[in-house]
């Protein structure tokens, strides 16, 4: 898409959750649904219908890549969520999409074919996938920063070669996407933050970050722009001025951001060609003791006028996706509810 789709979007006062997760748990049979490419696809529409956005948004299902990895490395299906590598993996593995890789293709097709709406694909970010292919990584890139080489120590050597792996099965599942549909997607790199990287250790050099972060989503930002796909890059971690002003070079039609981080204040470190998106504290939503609806409504408020006193484009959202959790479902709708309309009044005032 022209990078005015977004900016028009922003302009227009679109504010939206990632929400996709919330729409599906309303629903009976979730298993039948999650097995069926057009059924899930019919989810990921009635989301963005009811939250009023033209992105068709997917699950932020994480976990898919590192299934597809160790199912080709013929680790057994009931060991995967546990399993590590202690030593360099080969590489020489034969990477196919897993059923449910299938599944989420399927959906896309669905959005792409049947619908007017923008199909969106995603993918876990390469240095995130990393870290669950290993039991204690940080270490390891610590060590990495102090100029330590995979040369020197087996445990860098594990890091290098799953972090290589993570972006060829993230690359391989890219391209599926992009042959579905997908016109563009969410890379998440959650872990890419300041517990896997020693803040006093970047205070004198970015090199070890430059090198398991930016030069794996660089190549996949190239991929993206060879296919004519756009970018919306996501990081709701604990994170420094520095990675989020490098995370604007990657040059993404839209940056999400975690609760942590001022947006207002991040403007200046991002060009205005970048939406900002987010960045309402969601992972806290199903709890009424930690934030009440009027604390999200405050905050939405807030969030919409300094942006606007900064200039720079930005759609109201949260700081990750919105999990549905059992029991708690009323307290999560009421303040979803509550910053859509909030952040209209806002916009309108």
């Amino acid at each position: 898409m022209k990078r005015t789709y977004y900016l028009d979007l922003a302009a227009a006062g679109l504010r939206m959750p990632v929400g996709t997760h919330l729409v599906l748990h309303e629903h009976d049979q979730i298993k039948e649904i999650l097995a069926d490419g057009e059924k899930l696809g019919r989810i990921l529409e009635e989301s963005a219908r009811r939250f009023r956005t033209p992105m068709a948004i997917p699950l932020m299902n994480l976990t898919l890549e590192k299934t597809a990895l160790l199912s080709a490395d013929n680790v057994p299906a009931d060991k995967i969520d546990s399993y590590h590598f202690s030593e360099p993996p080969t590489g020489r593995y034969d990477i196919a999409l897993t059923p449910e890789m299938e599944v989420c293709c399927g959906a896309l097709r669905y959005i792409a074919q049947k619908t007017d709406l923008l199909p969106v694909g995603m993918s876990i970010g390469p240095f995130s996938l990393m870290t669950k292919l290993i039991a204690d990584p940080i270490a390891p890139v610590f060590l990495a920063g102090t100029g330590a080489t995979a040369e020197e120590e087996v445990e860098i050597a594990v890091v290098e070669k799953a972090l290589e792996l993570a972006e060829k099965v993230i690359r391989i599942y890219l391209e599926a996407q992009f042959k579905a549909g997908a016109k563009a997607v969410f890379i998440c790199e959650p872990a890419a933050n300041m517990v896997y990287f020693s803040p006093k250790q970047l205070d004198e050099s970015y090199e070890v970050f430059d090198r398991y972060v930016m030069e794996p989503n660089r190549r996949l930002r190239k991929l993206l722009a060879e296919n004519d796909v756009d970018l919306i890059f996501h990081d709701c971690g604990e994170l420094t001025d520095e990675m989020v002003r490098r995370y604007g070079t990657l040059d993404p039609a839209i940056l999400s951001l975690g609760s942590s981080r001022r947006l207002w204040e991040d403007a200046r470190l991002i060009p205005k060609t970048t939406v900002l998106f987010g960045n309402l504290p969601s992972k806290h939503f199903y709890s009424d003791t930690h934030l009440s609806v009027q604390k999200v409504k405050d905050m939405a408020r807030e969030l919409v006028e300094k942006m606007k006193a900064a200039g720079h484009p930005f759609i109201l959202g949260s700081e990750c996706d919105v999990l549905s959790v059992p029991k708690c479902e009323a307290s999560i709708w009421n303040k979803v509810n509550a910053f859509m309309e909030c952040g209209c009044e806002a916009i309108r005032s």
